[in-house]
């Protein structure tokens, strides 16, 4: 018997602006694991507070800069300024900013 794994609905869905709670930074969902996807080195180095890698991780475009950030839930919560997002592939991923969260045309989400 192989390992069953229980995939918990993810929190964010992609175009959700979020403000991460520990490092006080506001940015945009691009994409969402419904487990870690990472590597072990990855994790051990970047990872410090060790979150748990069972729960959904986010790939997110981080506000004012040009990094993207791979981020557990737990970490994160809604945004809740109302301000856009600045960074410079935010355009590849959203057409427009829509009540409150990213959206772009022609993709469900």
């Amino acid at each position: 018997m192989g390992e069953v794994i229980e995939f918990r609905r993810a929190k964010f869905s992609v175009g959700d602006i979020i403000h991460h709670k520990r490092f006080d930074y506001r940015g945009v969902v691009v994409d969402v694991d419904p487990i870690f996807q990472g590597t072990d080195e990855w994790y051990e180095q970047v990872a410090r507070s060790r979150p748990p890698k069972d729960k959904p991780w986010y790939h997110v475009l981080v506000h004012g800069s040009d990094q993207m950030t791979y981020v557990a839930e737990r970490h994160l919560e809604t945004d809740e300024s109302g301000e856009p997002i600045q960074h410079p592939l935010l355009e590849l991923y959203f057409s427009r900013l829509e009540n409150g969260r990213y959206v772009q045309e022609g993709k469900a989400n």
